[in-house]
């Protein structure tokens, strides 16, 4: 089985991340999202860069921006799309799908073999995720379900070769680097998005500090920490911790509902990843020498 410190500070990203709402809520109303999103990965690249003081090889500069793309880049914007097209109990739901995804891919890419305990895990945690958001109010739009679940692969996708393409640097190294380059790809989509540069209040500044060092540097670090010592189908079910999160901070500081279907949407979660975990071997990080083989 995975070792349990690994797992729960694996587990404290996504928990983390949940909080974005709230936070983008209350310091950071009306602003661009894809603003947000790139100021949350380029500072917190930069800095990484200037404590690490190490850049990567040229020869992995593609796999770096591929990753950075995927994780970053095409994520949050497609998140972001389907935010906006989508009520966020529907787009959390679609996101929930992520683990299934994961597996398909580690089959293919990794050749993990699928276990029908993982499946039922990835299937139980989407019922979980979509008890715990789904309101009477959702409905569905194409272009948001098309974003919804492509932002669900790109993560996937992500989170998969991330694990293959392991450079044999710290988390740290590999988060400053990741960061940076989703970041840089960013600047293009946030460009085009705004139509105005906007004035920066202290309370955004605020919240934009605790995005970008907080639910980026550090959550990322935790993040590809762990997808080098847990198995990516087991770290992608780690993600419900994400809208259990959400939930819990809006019922405490916004007043929100918390329903006992919602609560049972959240024992449903929670048993889903307890369940994912059972009866599988940790991986062994690969060396440097293993992964510039590949």
């Amino acid at each position: 089985m995975t070792n349990n410190k690994d797992l729960a500070l694996t587990a404290l990203a996504p928990a983390i991340w949940g909080s974005s709402y709230i936070v983008t809520t209350t310091f950071l109303p009306g602003e661009s999202p894809y603003l947000v999103a790139l100021l949350r990965a380029l500072p917190a690249g930069l800095l990484l860069l200037l404590i690490v003081r190490q850049l990567p090889p040229i020869a992995l500069l593609p796999k770096i921006f591929v990753l950075g793309a995927l994780n970053f880049s095409v994520f949050w914007a497609l998140l972001f799309l389907s935010a906006y097209r989508l009520p966020g109990g529907v787009a959390a739901t679609l996101g929930a799908v992520q683990p299934l995804f994961v597996m398909g891919l580690s089959g293919v890419l990794l050749g993990t073999r699928l276990h029908a305990k993982g499946i039922l895990a990835a299937v139980l945690g989407i019922l979980g995720v979509g008890l715990l958001v789904l309101g009477p109010e959702a409905s569905l739009d194409l272009g948001g379900v098309a974003a919804g679940l492509g932002g669900a692969l790109s993560m996937a996708t992500g989170v998969v070769l991330t694990r293959k393409w392991q450079p044999g640097v710290p988390a740290l190294t590999f988060t400053a680097w990741q960061l940076t380059a989703g970041g840089l790809l960013l600047i293009p989509v946030a460009v085009i998005a705004l139509r105005d540069w906007p004035s920066l209040t202290t309370n955004n500044l605020i919240g934009l500090g605790y995005m970008s060092l907080i639910g980026g540097a550090f959550t990322y670090i935790l993040w590809f920490r762990g997808i080098g010592r847990i198995a990516p189908a087991q770290i992608s079910l780690l993600g419900v911790f994400s809208p259990l999160t959400a939930a819990i901070l809006g019922a405490l500081f916004a007043g929100e509902s918390f329903s006992a279907l919602q609560a049972l949407g959240a024992v449903v979660a929670l048993f889903s990843v307890w369940l994912g975990q059972q009866g599988t071997k940790p991986l062994a990080v690969k060396t440097t020498a293993r992964v510039a083989a590949e």
